[in-house]
């Protein structure tokens, strides 16, 4: 995973980077879960995802929040995600287990996923996301 936390005054912003839009998505997923919850474990526990959005960005927020809704909802730290994108519809298969109080503290909590700054560049690598976490 390729990421990095960039300077931000109140929240967390970060830059991530990946060959494909698919591992782009994925990977900022489970960035958000390193920054709330630590190292996550590989878990039995998965969910599927199935989301549909006017344009990419706008699909990867709405992917981010639901990522968060489950985990905060369901109780879960997800350690694996496998994401389809066809066109502005995504498939993911998250994968992770369950929250464990004593395991998954001392992170940073994360409220929402904001639209200012939201920028998707495609690069010569690849793709390079900048992201905001609201905290």
């Amino acid at each position: 995973m390729s990421y990095e936390e960039l300077d931000h005054t109140a929240d967390i912003r970060l830059r991530v980077i990946s060959p494909s839009l698919d591992s782009l998505f994925a990977e900022t997923a489970l960035a958000m879960m390193k920054i709330i919850y630590g190292e996550p474990c590989p878990g039995e526990v998965g969910r599927t995802l199935e989301l549909e959005a006017g344009n990419t960005e706008n699909l990867l927020l709405d992917f981010l929040s639901e990522v968060l809704f489950l985990s905060e909802v369901e109780y879960l730290v997800f350690s694996s995600a496998i994401v389809h994108l066809a066109g502005n519809s995504l498939k993911a298969l998250l994968t992770g287990e369950p929250f464990d109080p004593e395991r998954h503290r001392g992170g940073t909590e994360i409220k929402g996923i904001s639209y200012s700054g939201l920028r998707i560049v495609k690069e010569d690598e690849g793709y390079v996301l900048d992201i905001l976490f609201d905290v």
